[in-house]
Order: C-alpha cells, then structure tokens, then sequence
C-alpha cells in the first residue's frame, strides 16, 4: 500500500501522482467515489501501472457547488481560488458573489483575474462592478490572456507555492489563461483525455497541472453556469460574508439570522451603506436557498 496525490478525475477514473513523479490510473473500491482532484489517497497498486483507492486522507478544506439536484466537486486541499472573470462577455456578479462565499467558507483565499483587458470601450464598467469586492480586499489581477508573458510576471508571485484553483463561467477565456501559463497543459488533456479514452469530452474534467519555475500547482475545472450552496450551514454562509463579521457582535440576539431581527448589527450596516447593497441581496437569496433546502 502506498500513498499520493490525485491529480485528474473524471466520474470514478482518477489519475493519481506518486512521490518518484509516477502515475497510475486508479478507481475507487466499492461504489462510491468521493474522492476530488487535490487529494491525498493510499492506493494498493495493482499490475503495472493501476491502483485501486482504499483511503482518502485527512483534507484541509474541499470545495464544491451543490443545489437540490446533484452536487459537483471541484477540488480538495486547496490554497487559493482563481476566479476568472472578463471585461467581455459580461460576467455574472451572483455567480461571482457565490464563488467568493464557497471559498471564504473553506477558508480558501480568493483572486480576482479580469481577463480580456485589451477590449477597453468595456473595462471600466467590468473594474467599477468588481470595486465592491476590491473594497473587502480581493485581489483583482488584470490582464490579457493573450499576453502570455505578461499572463505569467502578473501571476507569479501569486501562484509560487500554493495549489491554486482555476474557476470561471463558460466564455470567460479561462483555457486561454491556463494555456498562458502552462504552455504544455493541452498535450497534457489530450494524454489524459486517451488514457481515459474519453474523446473529446475533456471540458468536463478536472486537471492538476505543475507550474514552471517558480513553481505552484494550478487545478483546472470545467467552466460552470451555476454556483449552489445548499450545502452549506447557516453558519458557513455567514462565514462567505467576511464583511458583516464586525457587525455581528452588535447583535441583539445570538442566533440572529441577519435579516428581519430586531437590533440586528448587520441589518443596520446595510440601512447604513456599510454593507453592499449586492451583497446583502446575495447573502438574502443563498440563505433563503439553504432553508427551503432544509425542507425537503
């Protein structure tokens, strides 16, 4: 038996990395997988080169979307989330707003990256709809992927050993990024994408590449259309909302909701202009979510 990390899945085929940089298609034993890209796994290897999961190890955090229907993982073990976003199409601020909840809740550290900052009759409007996060102290990284020089001096410092996760909505340009910043990270899809003998279905996986010198992980996801936390508790959702913590304590009550309660510290920043409007409304629309959820 013998432990590693994954670093591809695809529905139950994992691709998981050895210390001695070897890789062993995996499947997990029994029917449930569970397992996410970031993990750590003890494997028992079987022939000359698959293994069968016996074990996901211990994780730091795992993030993932979830509404009534199915829940999708993104990825475990995680230091920063990458949310791509771009001057052109126009991004979605809820989803945004929802990828920042999901990761302060796992304690996840956000970034920004406005994409497609050559298209300039639309980048003051993208900066001045990012302004209200920028003002909770989200990095907001700008650039061109396009540039892929550029791409890699803007990011370096921010990728240099961590595992970074790559996130953004459909059009956003996130595989133009990706490509920028690992050069060999579509002939690396099209090994895997065979080795799976899965076609031309590899948007619909999940990847772990290594950056070049100086170095850092970075996990590439499918883009997505919706961003649900209805797995998340009352107290998680209040955890994605780093700005109503100085607030809280003036809460009359201690199981306050933040909503209707009279003496509410957060209600009142929000009368107050101390809250963002948008995000106030957001954190209304994830918790309403989360209850009905609760009902049924």
């Amino acid at each position: 038996m013998t432990e590693g990390r994954i670093i591809a899945a695809h529905g139950r085929h994992y691709r998981v990395e050895f210390p001695d940089a070897s890789v062993r298609q995996c499947f997990p034993r029994g029917k449930k997988a569970g397992a996410a890209v970031g993990d750590y796994v003890r494997i028992t290897l079987q022939g000359q080169d698959e293994g069968a999961i016996d074990a996901v190890l211990p994780r730091r955090n795992l993030l993932y979307r979830s509404d009534e229907m199915r829940s999708k993982q993104f990825a475990a073990n995680v230091d920063q989330l990458l949310i791509v976003v771009a001057v052109e199409p126009t991004f979605s601020d809820d989803l945004t707003g929802r990828a920042l909840a999901g990761a302060w809740s796992a304690d996840i550290v956000p970034l920004i990256v406005l994409n497609k900052t050559d298209l300039v009759d639309g980048l003051a409007a993208a900066r001045e709809r990012l302004a209200p996060l920028q003002a909770l102290d989200v990095p907001v990284v700008e650039l061109s992927a396009k540039e892929p020089q550029a791409v890699r001096e803007r990011l370096a410092p921010y990728l240099t050993g961590k595992t970074s996760l790559l996130l953004g909505q459909s059009g956003m340009g996130k595989s133009t990024l990706l490509n920028a910043l690992v050069p060999e990270a579509l002939a690396a899809t099209q090994e895997y994408s065979t080795a799976l003998d899965m076609g031309r279905h590899t948007t619909t996986s999940t990847r772990l590449y290594h950056l070049p010198e100086p170095g850092g992980d970075l996990i590439d996801s499918p883009g997505f259309q919706a961003f649900g936390l209805s797995h998340l508790s009352r107290e998680e959702i209040v955890r994605g909302f780093p700005e109503f913590l100085p607030h809280i304590e003036h809460c009359r009550f201690y199981n306050c909701s933040h909503r209707h309660e009279p003496g509410c510290g957060v209600v009142a920043a929000a009368r107050g202009g101390q809250i963002a409007p948008q995000r106030y409304a957001l954190y209304q629309r994830i918790l309403h979510e989360h209850e009905t959820a609760q009902r049924y």
